[in-house]
């Protein structure tokens, strides 16, 4: 095998540094033949961490037929529910979380010599895991415990630093040249990708020779493109599919080399890396991927089908130069290539970190645990209130008993607390949640399911399934305890933020106990229960649509939460209504089981939601009077105080919650005048500044009180021009001396001129008003010296 040529390099930087990050290329060997070489320099067991179960046992099958040994013997496994191991094992490969479980259980790894991390480059969250916990125990308690990191794609120097410069390997590996193919333009928008990937299968069977392996994003893919090919196949390719949740015979079928004829492969990314699956010349490749995301707001994961990573589609390439030169078909031009993404997202990014939160409180947290990807913060908090609320970290964030029981279970966190908590039956429903569904497009209901575990015929359920969740409750009963529970009260218990309560109207929307909205489709058969428990949802931040659900009472909910159920008083101001509500509510989370109108709620209470809905409105919700809006500009020019929108409805409090007495809505808003509000907001002391810098009026030499308008950009007064005759000094306002604008009148009441500088309009422009004004207005005196005139409204006697 090409690793061959790498692993004395290997050996010696284990024996020197204890660790070693080992670079090979699919098909390298290096899952099969870096453990055995391992054997005569370790002592002790090596542990090979795979992150699929299928590939954990097609390793170790595959180890022992080289050293023409039963698994079990030499080389042995462990994954859920499932192992082979002796006293005699020297290497035992594990997946899931057996690997946790062994550190957590006994940190210092007795008996274990070596710990192998391969397809690292997957960045499973349990890998990542492993890796911190294995590197921490290294360093802390076992010097002597060798750790070695291999991986197909990753830019391994990061993890090479990451293990205090751990040597760097790199095996060039030997495959046959494979030729890739393109499409020359984009699929058709309306065109079914399972449509267009049976086509492009039939081309290459008829172009090309030996085996094909055809990559889908899931098993609903894998089967619709296997029904499209059924009947166009040529007779002599046997077709098989390929994905985690099969049964091991038919996983082994697809795997192995076929007897005659050719061999169609349709698979998930489980193909992808550590398994060979024999003959293969051709590969198909769709150009996609599905993920778990999680949302820290929403609490909840959706699986969403994404565009393959550049590595991705580098390692699916590469399995078609395993024996032969070979040809890779992939669904996207050459020119879309540039834009995949380098690598895909490390789980620990993107997935529901529960699991990990209550493994780092069994460990005593995160601190100086190397992570090549450090948990989201946000999601790994919203981690520890879900396990908080589950009973398995006590109200300082650390592991209980229970929580420590949670961990040994097989199970997310949510389905371990409803198999040790719900009774009877709680292993059925938690198999069930945890496997794919068997009754696929037959309603949400979960009592649909349970029944179909009984009589699958009747039911039209996918029998594989079936015997899968069977075999898993099986396994599972054991752990149960408690008062047995209905179905609905047990799911309550898994997902006590994802009890829906319906709403008002005619469409079957729910609102979620953790604030969350969902909506059951119409017609379904839930869609008239007021109380559901929602188990499966699509994700969908502003409304998800609920997959899975089921009936619950309101009588078992109050005997499972009762602690949890209050009555609340609460004061608020309603967006809709425009209005203060005062409410009395009956509440589990975001649930209001009973409603009733708070009759003699505090003035302080509604005064606050006023307030609030003043906010919400905006200052013009007010009655904004004339006499108010010029108390609020001669403020505003005077300096004295704030009073732009901002800052008024920042202390909404203080100047105008004192005021509102009998205010409940929109329209009593709007009748509210602020005036005096304000004046008595400022005090007399700061009014008096206000009215020195900023008067109402301004005096006019004939002592009228002329009003100064503040309402444009520069306060201003019109006045007579024979009014301001011996005025010497332009009038000022505001903290600055600011000049007045003085619009100056005709006797007709008509602006003759507009003047910030009234002594400079004497010595200027007036001789010339003067001259037009005596033509047009003679019994009215015009001096040609107005300083020294007297200010007058009166014109001269008829022929005087």
């Amino acid at each position: 095998m090409p690793i061959d040529e790498i692993l004395p390099a290997l050996k010696a930087a284990l024996a020197r540094e204890g660790r070693a990050v080992l670079q090979a290329p699919p098909g390298a060997g290096k899952t099969t033949g870096v453990p055995p070489a391992l054997m005569d320099q370790v002592a002790g067991r090596i542990v090979m961490l795979e992150p699929r179960r299928l590939a954990a046992r097609a390793a170790a099958e595959r180890m022992a037929e080289m050293l023409g040994e039963p698994v079990g013997r030499t080389v042995g496994y462990r994954i859920r529910g499932e192992s082979a191991v002796s006293e005699a094992t020297r290497i035992e490969v594990v997946t899931e979380g057996i690997l946790t479980r062994m550190v957590q259980d006994q940190p210092d790894l007795p008996g274990v010599g070596c710990v192998i991390f391969d397809e690292f480059h997957e960045r499973s969250l349990n890998a990542d895991l492993g890796l911190a916990l294995v590197w921490e125990v290294r360093q802390a308690l076992r010097p002597d415990l060798g750790v070695v990191v291999m991986s197909a794609t990753l830019d391994a120097g990061p993890v090479a630093a990451m293990l205090g410069d751990a040597p760097l390997l790199t095996s060039e590996g030997r495959a046959y040249p494979v030729e890739t193919r393109h499409l020359e333009r984009p699929l058709p928008k309306d065109r079914r990708l399972e449509e267009a990937v049976a086509g492009q299968v039939l081309e290459a069977l008829a172009a090309t020779e030996g085996g094909c392996l055809v990559f889908l994003p899931g098993e609903g893919e894998i089967r619709r493109v296997a029904a499209r090919l059924q009947g166009a196949l040529p007779g002599d390719v046997a077709l098989h599919m390929l994905y985690g949740a099969m049964r091991i015979e038919d996983q082994r079928a697809a795997i192995r080399p076929s007897q005659k004829g050719r061999k169609l492969v349709l698979a998930t990314a489980i193909a992808e890396t550590s398994l060979t699956i024999e003959d293969v010349r051709v590969v198909v490749d769709a150009g996609r991927a599905r993920r778990a995301r999680f949302d820290p707001a929403s609490g909840m994961s959706r699986l969403v089908t994404e565009p393959v990573s550049r590595a991705e589609a580098d390692q699916r390439r590469g399995r078609a130069g395993r024996v032969a030169p070979g040809i890779c078909y992939r669904m996207w031009t050459k020119g879309a290539e540039g834009a995949l993404p380098a690598f895909p997202p490390p789980e620990i990014a993107a997935t529901d970190l529960a699991g990990l939160a209550l493994e780092l409180a069994i460990w005593g947290g995160a601190e100086g645990l190397a992570f090549l990807t450090p948990p989201p913060e946000g999601a790994l908090a919203e981690a520890r209130a879900l396990l908080a609320e589950l009973g398995a970290l006590d109200g300082q964030g650390r592991i209980t008993a229970h929580g420590r029981a949670l961990a040994r279970l097989p199970l997310h966190p949510r389905l371990g607390h409803m198999v040790v908590t719900g009774g009877a039956g709680a292993a059925r429903l938690a198999a069930l949640l945890a496997a794919r569904d068997p009754l696929r497009g037959q309603g949400t209901d979960l009592m649909l399911r349970l029944r179909a575990l009984e009589d699958p015929g009747g039911m039209g359920a996918d029998r594989g399934a079936v015997a899968q969740i069977r075999e898993e409750a099986r396994r599972l009963r054991r752990y149960e305890a408690g008062e047995r529970l209905s179905p609905g009260a047990q799911a309550a218990l898994a997902y006590p933020d994802r009890i829906g309560l319906r709403r008002s109207g005619e469409a079957p929307r729910y609102v979620l106990s953790g604030g969350a909205g969902a909506i059951l489709p119409e017609g379904d058969g839930l869609a008239g229960q007021r109380l559901i428990v929602a188990t499966d949802l699509d994700g969908d931040r502003r409304e998800a649509r609920v997959r899975q659900a089921v009936a619950l009472s309101e009588a078992e909910l109050r005997a499972l939460y009762a602690d949890r159920i209050a009555w609340v008083d609460h004061c608020h101001w309603s967006k809709r209504h425009r209005r203060v509500e005062a409410r009395q509510q009956e509440r589990f989370g975001a649930l209001v089981l009973e409603d009733r109108a708070w009759r003699d709620a505090p003035p302080e209470a509604v005064i606050a939601a006023l307030i609030e809905g003043v906010r919400d409105l905006g200052l013009s919700a007010l009655d904004w009077s004339e006499k108010a809006r010029l108390l609020r500009a001669r403020i505003a020019v005077s300096g004295v105080a704030d009073v732009s929108d901002e800052a008024l409805l920042a202390a909404l409090e203080e100047w105008l919650a004192p005021w509102l007495t009998r205010e409940r809505s929109a329209a009593d808003l709007g009748r509210f005048d602020p005036t005096e509000a304000l004046r008595l907001w400022l005090g007399h002391p700061a009014m008096a500044e206000v009215d020195r810098l900023a008067p109402a009026t301004w005096e006019s030499p004939l002592g009228r009180a002329i009003p100064i308008d503040y309402s444009g950009e520069v306060p201003e007064v019109a006045l007579r021009l024979q009014e301001v005759f011996g005025t010497k000094v332009h009038p000022v306002v505001g903290p600055d001396r600011m000049p007045l604008k003085m619009v100056l009148l005709s006797p007709a009441s008509r602006p003759v001129q507009v003047t910030n500088d009234l002594p400079g309009f004497w010595d200027g422009s007036y001789a010339e008003v003067r001259k037009e004004m005596r033509a047009r207005y003679p019994r009215h005196p015009w001096p040609e010296d107005p300083r020294a005139a007297e200010a007058t409204l009166r014109a001269k006697p008829r022929g005087g």
